[in-house]
């Protein structure tokens, strides 16, 4: 009996959550083949955003590649769970997604804003973050058809902390960095969204491929997103460092994927 419900939960379409998209349209081995390829998007950005922070993360922590690291695992999770449709790989690609959150709250979240009792130390900060995820791990066990509303939900949290970044910032490139990263959001979002609660609809109409285009958008959003916290931290806790938002691959325009360009300390220091 106990190896039967072990086996159970590894089997396709063992999961509660079934997304628009028609099941074996492509293959008799990939229930939704859209979902599956386009989680490979989290594969092309991870690497390249690794690439281009490196110099932050040098001169910051070395941790910073960490969050792109569990970004690809999010994206092995999404692909294995959306070619299966089993309770093993939702449960995988939710646990992930948290991690991240949980990670780039521990890297990112402004010192200034912590709890009280957590007096400035971010090595505190992190074992309350840490703590928090593992029940928050635990607890996605309970209920997974709501884990995805809950994690979409700290989004929320995350507008509210760039919202109070914004009110002391006088740059308007940062500013306008903000608002796309913020619309990639609201585009990805709603791709989410109406995959779920409208599939009737886009069924009628033979357009079954939102929550493919939501693994794109996101993957942008966190991009840019990234970049937004990281000009924040570097600013407060690394200012000779000199950050500077740019764009790859053109840097003399405001088009592409944003990173953070800082003067390397020891250079900076030789040369005065």
């Amino acid at each position: 009996k106990h190896s039967f419900k072990m086996a159970s939960v590894f089997a396709y379409q063992s999961s509660e959550v079934d997304w628009c998209e028609d099941n074996y349209q492509h293959s008799d081995k990939v229930a939704e083949f859209y979902n599956t390829v386009s989680s490979m998007s989290f594969f092309f950005f991870a690497p390249v955003m690794m690439y281009l922070l490196h110099p932050y993360a040098r001169e910051r922590s070395q941790a910073v590649h960490l969050i792109w690291v569990m970004v690809m695992i999010v994206g092995i999770f999404s692909a294995y769970y959306h070619m299966t449709l089993s309770y093993v790989g939702q449960l995988l690609d939710e646990i992930a997604i948290l991690w991240v959150l949980a990670i780039g709250y521990t890297l990112w979240f402004p010192r200034r804003h912590f709890p009280a009792f957590i007096k400035s130390s971010r090595s505190h900060f992190a074992w309350l973050v840490f703590f928090t995820a593992s029940v928050s791990t635990v607890m996605s066990f309970a209920k997974p058809t709501v884990n995805a509303y809950a994690l979409n939900s700290v989004t929320l949290h995350i507008l509210y902390v760039l919202t109070l970044e914004m009110r002391s910032c006088t740059d308007k490139r940062i500013h306008r960095l903000a608002a796309v990263t913020v619309g990639w959001w609201l585009l990805a979002i709603s791709c989410w969204l109406s995959d779920r609660l409208l599939c009737g609809f886009w069924k009628q109409i033979n357009f079954c491929y939102l929550h493919s285009f939501w693994h794109i958008l996101i993957s942008i959003a966190v991009a840019h997103g990234t970049t937004l916290f990281a000009y924040f931290d570097a600013i407060y806790e690394i200012p000779e460092a000199q950050p500077e938002v740019k764009y790859w691959p053109s840097a003399s325009r405001e088009i592409g994927l944003p990173y953070l360009a800082v003067k390397n300390k020891e250079k900076t220091q030789k040369c005065c």
